[in-house]
């Protein structure tokens, strides 16, 4: 189980694939506000002038010696919903990244967000 005390020590290992495939840079952690668990990564992929932030659920995911392995492949990652590298993601747009995945979404009772930056 990843715990939400480990985040900070993550920040800048390589992403990879299920086969070990890089699939870019470990940016931030998204933890489920309702557990306070991590929930999601955001992956920092692209040209140095042109990055993007993808998310990718990382509740399988590995951690190794410099690096995280998510159980996801790497063409399905790449395909994400995104945000700017300075960008916040906008509560309107968490459920499609859930259904991106096949994940169920369900925001709070009083439309609260899922997901909150770590």
């Amino acid at each position: 189980m990843i715990h939400a005390a480990d985040v900070r020590e993550w920040r800048d290992c390589a992403v990879v694939d299920s086969e070990g495939r890089k699939i870019g840079v470990l940016e931030a952690v998204y933890v489920n506000t309702a557990t306070d668990e991590p929930a999601m990564a955001t992956v920092r992929t692209g040209l140095p002038t042109r990055h993007r932030l993808l998310f990718v659920p990382i509740e399988d995911a590995i951690v190794g010696p410099g690096y995280l392995k998510v159980g996801y492949d790497r063409t399905l990652v790449k395909r994400a919903p995104s945000i700017g590298t300075d960008d916040v993601l906008p509560a309107g747009q968490e459920e499609a990244i859930f259904k991106h995945y096949g994940l169920p979404y369900q925001s709070g009772a009083a439309g609260e967000r899922q997901l909150a930056r770590r």
